[in-house]
C-alpha cells in the first residue's frame, strides 16, 4: 500500500501539476497560477501523525506596517471559510491559505485529495483581489472582503 505522500505524487502527477520533493523529503512544492496571480504551494505529510497539510503562500510577505490590516482581513475572511483557513506570521509577514486534514484509520481516495487542494488554491485566488486591494489600493479590510464575497 502506498504512503500519503505517495498518493498526492500519484495525484498531482495523474493531474499534470509539476512538483518537486522539499528537502530532507518532507513534503512537496508546487506553482499554481489562477485566474489572478501564481503563488507557491506546499504539501507537507506527517506519516507517522497521519495528517495531511497543504498550502498556498503568497511569494510576497506582508509588509510590517500593513500586518495589522491585513490580519483584520483575515479575521474578516476567516469568518465565512467553511473549509480551510488564511494564516500570517507577524514575525516575517508570511500570508497563507491552509487546508488539512487528518487521515487517521481513513484510506485517501483521490475525491478527497482533489478536494483537498482545489478548494485551497480556489480560495487562494478568489480572495487575492482583496488582499491586493488592501495591499496596495488602500481598500480597507471590510470593503475588501465584501468586494470578493459580492462576486459569489
Amino acid at each position: 500500500m502506498e504512503n500519503i505522500q505517495q498518493q498526492i505524487e500519484a495525484f498531482l502527477t495523474e493531474d499534470e501539476w509539476p512538483y518537486e520533493t522539499l528537502e530532507d523529503d518532507i513534503g512537496l512544492h508546487v506553482r499554481y497560477g489562477g485566474e489572478n496571480d501564481e503563488w507557491s504551494c506546499y504539501v507537507l505529510v506527517d506519516e507517522e501523525q497521519s495528517l495531511l497539510v497543504f498550502y498556498s503562500v503568497l511569494d510576497v510577505g506582508v509588509p510590517p506596517a500593513m500586518r495589522n490590516t491585513i490580519a483584520e482581513f483575515i479575521a474578516r475572511a476567516n469568518f465565512g471559510l467553511i473549509l480551510g483557513n488564511f494564516e500570517m506570521d507577524f514575525s516575517d509577514g508570511e500570508l497563507r491559505y491552509k487546508t488539512s486534514i487528518d487521515l487517521t484509520g481513513i484510506d485517501l481516495p483521490k475525491a478527497l485529495i482533489r478536494s483537498l487542494l482545489y478548494t485551497n488554491v480556489v480560495v487562494m485566488d478568489k480572495y487575492l483581489p482583496g488582499i491586493v486591494g488592501v495591499l496596495t489600493d488602500g481598500m480597507t479590510p471590510e470593503a475588501a472582503v465584501a468586494l470578493v464575497e459580492e462576486s459569489d
